[in-house]
């Protein structure tokens, strides 16, 4: 019964590590992106995106999970994430809704309180004005907020997400891109993230040495 309880913890310890780079699967577990594309991160830095909407069922789904996931990357991972559309236009009101928000600095105090308000609470946040006008009842000035919705500055970073889902050739949100060379393939969010983990290992390993040293993670 002690060897049996022994091999059963062995199991368990071997089934809670990571997916590691070199069990990665080309097709399966990620893509390769052709040609890769530049990243916004610093030198050292390994930068992961997340392709969302705020209208996603699933990315309202996904976000408690990637949330406390971004909570522990290592020190030399740059994460952003990428409010787009996806060709839909209440989608795309909301993607201006997330620039909106990062713009006026009210995005770490609404960004949970959005999602909730549309997956939970049924909240038609669809159109401009019904953006607005939720925005100021969660203490945005309303006219602050307008201007902003309007702004070369915002419109800028939009159009700038459609080119890069373009560029990433992402066809379906939640998505996640590392390193700009490797978009993850998963079958659901736990292995969409240890995926993600994986690659970003694969990705410090193909700098050579002295980036494959993993960082230890923030605490």
């Amino acid at each position: 019964m002690f060897i049996r309880s022994i091999v059963l913890a062995l199991v368990l310890v071997v089934l809670s590590v990571p997916l590691r780079a070199a069990e990665l699967v080309e097709g399966t577990d990620y893509r390769t992106l052709e040609p890769a594309q530049h990243s916004d991160a610093p030198p050292g830095k390994i930068e992961v995106l997340e392709f969302f909407s705020y209208g996603c069922p699933h990315c309202n789904e996904f976000y408690p999970l990637l949330s406390a996931w971004v909570a522990k990357l290592p020190k030399d991972v740059v994460f952003k994430r990428v409010a787009t559309g996806m060709g839909r236009t209440a989608w795309t009101n909301l993607a201006k809704a997330y620039y909106t928000l990062e713009s006026t600095g009210d995005l770490n105090r609404l960004d949970a309180p959005i999602f909730r308000a549309i997956h939970e609470e049924h909240a038609p946040l669809f159109d401009e004005k019904a953006i607005s006008e939720w925005a100021a009842k969660h203490g945005v000035e309303q006219a602050k907020f307008t201007t902003a919705f309007d702004s070369f500055g915002v419109n800028t970073k939009l159009n700038q997400a459609e080119q890069m889902v373009e560029s990433y050739k992402i066809d379906g949100v939640p998505a996640l891109a590392v390193g700009g060379k490797y978009v993850v393939i998963a079958n659901s969010f736990e292995q969409m993230l240890a995926n993600a983990s994986a690659l970003i290992a694969k990705v410090r390993a193909e700098r050579g040495p002295a980036a494959a040293a993993a960082p230890a993670a923030h605490k």
